[in-house]
């Protein structure tokens, strides 16, 4: 009987023994799969960090660009208006006497003189103002960008058309008014300066989630794959970013520009 049982007990035992040793490689099988999935987890949420440092970091050094260039536009514009505004407005002053003083044949000539002044004078204070970034946010975006379009109008600069849908109210954001008026204005400054464009379109749509712009010239256009990323591009990116908007802008040669903007709104 005892030597019959022996290879029994045997048998157990090992049977045991086996199912000990799968149930000990199980647990190490699941903390090893346990602890590479922490830490994956905890690599993945260092990563994330790290990129999310980094943007904020990005961030933060186009603010203070952004803050920068603003300052000193300001500072332009106040010299402008200060110094050289005054300047001219004493020239205009000086011419006014002088008129009285010449001759009727030369009268006419003084007047168009002072007359050219006085224009100069007018349309420096609006460009020192359209550099100033207190005078923007009191305007606020609408305004400001009715009062650009009006000087480029008034001085014959390019045929320029601007179409309002919804109500500018909903934008009450005076920073993002602000980048957003500024990345428009270097749109402007670019067609003016480099599109050699007769006419210039602006169509700006409010809705109550956020504002469309479409800015369009008719000018010589460009490669958009071959075109120098320049500070100007660059910058309206930039400043499109920071505000979360969406930024597209579109070319061909001898077809024009095209900038389109969307702006979600934000709280100030």
């Amino acid at each position: 009987m005892v030597q019959s049982g022996e290879p029994l007990v045997s048998t157990s035992a090992e049977r045991y023994l086996l199912i000990y040793m799968i149930g000990v490689l199980f647990i190490v099988c699941t903390l090893i799969i346990v602890f590479f999935i922490v830490f994956q987890k905890r690599k993945n949420k260092l990563l994330l960090d790290k990129i999310k440092q980094q943007r904020l970091f990005e961030e933060e050094i186009v603010k203070t660009q952004i803050e920068i260039q603003e300052q000193t536009l300001k500072n332009i514009g106040q010299d402008l208006h200060d110094n050289v505004g005054q300047l001219l407005s004493v020239a205009n002053m000086q011419l006014s006497m002088l008129a009285k003083q010449v001759g009727t044949e030369l009268q006419a000539s003084f007047l168009e003189s002072k007359d050219l002044v006085k224009e100069s004078l007018q349309e420096l204070r609006s460009l020192s103002k359209s550099l100033n970034s207190d005078v923007i946010a009191h305007r606020g975006f609408q305004e400001s960008i009715n009062t650009e379009i009006e000087r480029f109008n008034k001085l014959n600069l390019i045929n320029t058309e601007l179409i309002i849908k919804g109500d500018a109210n909903f934008f009450e954001n005076a920073k993002d008014s602000i980048i957003l008026f500024r990345i428009l204005q270097e749109f402007f400054s670019n067609t003016i300066r480099y599109s050699e464009a007769s006419s210039l379109k602006v169509y700006i749509n409010y809705t109550h989630e956020y504002v469309s712009i479409e800015a369009s010239d008719d000018g010589v256009g460009f490669n958009i794959n071959e075109i120098e990323k320049g500070s100007g591009l660059i910058n309206m990116k930039s400043r499109a970013e920071l505000i979360h908007a969406d930024f597209n802008l579109s070319s061909k040669p001898k077809e024009g520009v095209t900038l389109q903007i969307k702006y979600p709104y934000r709280s100030n």
